[in-house]
């Protein structure tokens, strides 16, 4: 470190502006020009928090020795500025800190202690379901239906607003919690009081929903976390990095001629899924930059949990500073952004930029159209190869090329059945959502009509889209195709994509068709977005329109007709694609910074309905026990200040043996719950018809719901029943073939813990907790996968459940294991550390001959602050009893 200690050290921005605190106070050990974007802001967070109780000067000793390729095995402490939850994770989020004020009560600790200490924003916009489409009231009565279903847990929303200090709610139909994050409450430098002087310092956040990243095409370091370390979070818990392994993506060229940044966000996630980001920050440098919009950064940023990383930031540049205005961003903040970016060395200079661990070159000139599908977004597909992608995933079910176009209304095996503008990934971006209205309205001008079998949408994630879209004549011509606006929320996307045409479904079921999805999305994972479209692509929103008129997917659209004309002639996407310059024209005519101020004057108030919903009284919640939404969870029964000791476990069953690229889709399904399933059950017991079942994710505030739902996906395969699809299991010893519910219900009952095995990247996708939380209440005890991705197994860390890896090379199969033995896992009680090697003894039964097979696994417990958290049972019983303590609780 530098000769004189930089904590404490203050300095001016200049005269009328705030003070910072100088990384140049670090000069001496950090190369800051050098250095990446990432690294500098973690610097600032230690170097500002330092000394003061929680992050101490040896944090700051090992972030400063951060050197390209070096490695290390340091915890960083971050302490983020804010937090952002939207309303599937937000209300579990609520139900918890509520069940932990009156854990606090019973611990003998003040519950009032139990309060945000962080600002927080809650947007709601997971709960809206296209349930009506493709005509002017659509919108109207999505929305009417919205607050039929959901009015109990709104209004839980309302009392935690009342309730919690530092927690603003943003309504129902405002717009997705990305998009509003980037166009309206992100401040990109945020300014504080402390000891009577304004200080200026880095706008930084995590959020309950694993596409918090979109943040960091502002240069706003963000990234998605579990609702658990949410909760710690904002009870004034710092969390811990391991030491920052920084992938630098270093760009040039330009995107050719009808490219758009949807391609090359699915380049970009197919390269760095190749390359293995899982748990590193990418960060974007070079001059190709320079010709790369905001929005279209966003794009990228956005999907940072495709590829995996857990950030993907970009540094600040004037492009930063045009994007601000342009969403109405005071002069006064564009100023202080520009002055603070430039003295604390995060603004980009021309050149190569900053130096990193690893390194990827990507000319941009290298981008062409593409989708990604059918089933991982991942799997990146140029244009042309469309059919041949489909054709690999469905072998032999495709009508021969040349067959008659299908007739109005008829649905065939690549039959696109849905077409949905949806999502923050693409609606944030003017470019390519003017592109989509330019071609709609070509499309419409030679007389082209969507197949009544497809179900369109637009479901934009801010009302500025519906604002600009209308301002610049487009509105109509969507809405002649069937794009009417159907809901400001995530709707498709996340699987609330609603009821097909009743015609459309039988014909599918009949004929057990393999239908497809094609929407501007992020995430097409299996089962996703609706049950009856086994293929789903994500794309642009141009070619989202493109494939509605097409209405199938083995289509070449590079050099097929995607229909005839008015004229009897054939039209050609290459007919309606519109040029660059007719989008920038288009843009620059409908958007300004005015049109942004309007369309957030009011962001927080709601309507008519929102304001008038009842909001509960008291400070501690009153559980309604005949609620089939929200219940007092049992995490915290029976709870005591000081935890059981951590012990062997011995006799574990296997309740599933899953495969490789498990989600927390296939773990937590978050849309429709079927009548037959134990959820669908017990919500009957209950009196709840089907009809009024909703969805699994609107149902995360009541645990009785989502621990019945757990492994609940209808296209989980378990290896344990050969792979049949569902969520199902055997029961050991027996061998008796039940639901997975059930078996777990049974173990727990004879006391006999259980296990789950896993092949790579389990728990990729959503930040879903309710994937650790409802593992942990069917009594698994441990996980061994042969790779996690990084939020699952941070969210099962937190919930007290270990996470365990195989050696590499090593997996269930290799070992010879078949799932029937008996598991205990050895070294727990006496040598439990961070990465320490454990061992499993798996014992077959009688039956199998008694074979005994001992293999030993990584402990993913990563840092030792993670040790404590599995000790003290999990991350909020952890911070519960140091609140219990600090309020005088013994």
């Amino acid at each position: 470190m530098p000769t004189s200690n930089p904590i404490g050290a203050r300095a001016s921005l200049g005269p009328g502006l705030p003070d910072y605190v100088p990384l140049a106070a670090l000069a001496g050990e950090v190369d800051l020009e050098g250095a990446p974007v990432t690294i500098k802001i973690l610097l600032e967070n230690v170097l500002r928090h330092a000394g003061r109780g929680i992050v101490t000067e040896a944090d700051l000793r090992r972030l400063a020795g951060w050197r390209p390729g070096a490695g290390g095995n340091a915890e960083i402490p971050f302490v983020p500025a804010r937090v952002i939850l939207q309303d599937f994770t937000g209300v579990p989020a609520v139900v918890d800190l509520a069940a932990m004020r009156d854990a606090m009560a019973a611990l003998g600790g003040d519950p009032g202690r139990v309060n945000p200490l962080v600002p927080a924003d809650l947007v709601i916009d997971h709960s809206v379901q296209v349930d009506h489409f493709g005509t002017a009231d659509s919108f109207a009565f999505n929305v009417t239906r919205e607050y039929e279903r959901n009015g109990e847990r709104y209004q839980l929303l309302r009392w935690a607003q009342r309730a919690f200090t530092g927690l603003r709610v943003v309504p129902p139909g405002t717009g997705i919690v990305h998009q509003v994050n980037l166009e309206h409450l992100a401040t990109v430098v945020t300014v504080a009081e402390e000891d009577g002087r304004s200080l200026a310092f880095p706008d930084t956040l995590v959020g309950t929903d694993s596409h918090t990243t979109m943040i960091n095409a502002l240069g706003v370091l963000g990234y998605g976390v579990g609702g658990i370390e949410a909760e710690a979070v904002l009870l004034g818990q710092p969390l811990y990095l391991p030491m920052p392994h920084v992938v630098g993506v270093r760009l040039r060229g330009a995107l050719p001629k009808g490219a758009t940044a949807t391609d090359l966000v699915l380049t970009v996630t197919e390269r760095l899924r190749m390359l293995g980001v899982v748990g590193s920050f990418v960060e974007f440098a070079g001059d190709g930059l320079a010709g790369l919009a905001l929005a279209d950064r966003a794009t990228i940023s956005n999907m940072s949990p495709e590829f995996g990383a857990t950030a993907t930031i970009f540094p600040i540049d004037d492009e930063t500073l045009a994007y601000l205005r342009l969403t109405g961003r005071s002069a006064e903040l564009v100023d202080l952004v520009e002055h603070y970016a430039k003295a604390q060395s995060l603004w980009r200079l021309p050149g190569a930029g900053p130096e990193f661990d690893v390194v990827m070159e990507l000319d941009l000139a290298s981008v062409e159209p593409s989708l990604a599908g059918p089933k991982r977004p991942q799997d990146r597909v140029p244009v042309p190869q469309t059919r041949a992608s489909f054709e690999s995933a469905f072998p032999g079910v495709l009508p021969a090329s040349g067959a008659p176009a299908a007739a109005p209304g008829e649905v065939r095996n690549g039959s696109v059945v849905i077409a949905a503008i949806t999502s923050c990934t693409n609606t944030s971006n003017p470019t390519v959502m003017v592109g989509a209205g330019l071609l709609a309205a070509k499309a419409v001008a030679r007389g082209l009509q969507v197949n009544p079998a497809v179900k369109t949408s637009l479901a934009p994630g801010s009302r500025a889209v519906t604002a600009y879209l209308e301002r610049a004549g487009l509105t109509a011509p969507l809405a002649a195709l069937g794009f009417a606006l159907a809901g400001y929320g995530c709707t498709t996307c996340i699987g609330n994509s609603g009821p097909l045409n009743e015609a459309v479904a039988r014909q599918i079921e009949e004929h057990g068709l393999t239908a497809v999805a094609v929407l501007s999305g992020n995430r097409n994972f299996e089962g996703r977005i609706h049950p009856l479209a086994r293929a789903s692509y994500l794309a642009s929103p141009p070619l989202v329109v493109a494939y509605a008129l097409a209405g199938r997917i083995d289509i070449d659209l590079s050099s097929e007709p995607l229909g005839v004309g008015s004229d009897d002639a054939p039209v050609f996407l290459a007919d309606l694609w519109p040029s660059a310059e007719e989008v920038r024209a288009t843009i620059a005519g409908a958007i300004d910074g005015e049109l942004f101020r309007s369309a957030y004057a009011s962001v927080f108030e709601g309507d008519a309905r929102w304001r008038a919903l009842p909001i509960p009284e008291g400070d501690r919640y009153a559980w309604d026990a005949e609620s089939t939404y929200i219940a007092n969870p049992p995490f915290f029964a029976h709870m005591t200040l000081t935890p059981e000791p951590v012990r062997d476990i011995d006799g574990a069953r296997v309740l599933a043996w899953l495969g490789d690229s498990v989600t927390t889709d296939h773990i937590s399904p978050a849309g429709s719950i079927a009548a037959w399933s134990p959820a669908g059950a017990w919500l009957q017991q209950h009196g709840v018809g089907p009809l009024d079942f909703n969805s699994y994710g609107a149902r995360r505030g009541h645990h009785e719901v989502m621990m019945r739902g757990t492994f609940g996906n209808i296209r989980l395969r378990n290896r344990l029943v050969d792979g049949k699809e569902g969520p199902y299991t055997l029961r050991f010893p027996t061998g008796s073939e039940t639901f997975i519910y059930d078996a777990a219900m049974t173990y727990q009952a004879e006391g006999v813990p259980s296990i789950v095995l896993a092949g790579r990247e389990y728990g990729s996708g959503s930040s879903r907790d309710w994937a650790a939380k409802g593992t942990r209440l069917l009594g698994i005890r441990a996980v061994i996968a042969e790779s996690f991705e990084r939020i699952h197994r941070s969210n099962l860390v937190g919930m007290g459940v270990l996470a365990l890896q195989f050696q590499p090379g090593e997996s269930a199969a290799s070992l010879g294991l078949t799932g029937r033995e008996a598991y205990s896992i050895v070294g727990l009680a006496d040598s439990l550390a961070p990465r320490a090697r454990l061992t499993v003894v798996a014992t077959a039964d009688d039956a199998d001959g008694g074979r005994e097979t001992r293999f030993e696994v990584e402990c993913r417990l990563d840092g030792a602050i993670e040790v404590e958290y599995y000790r003290q049972g999990g991350i909020l019983p952890a911070v519960l009893r140091r609140i219990a303590r600090e309020s005088g609780a013994v």
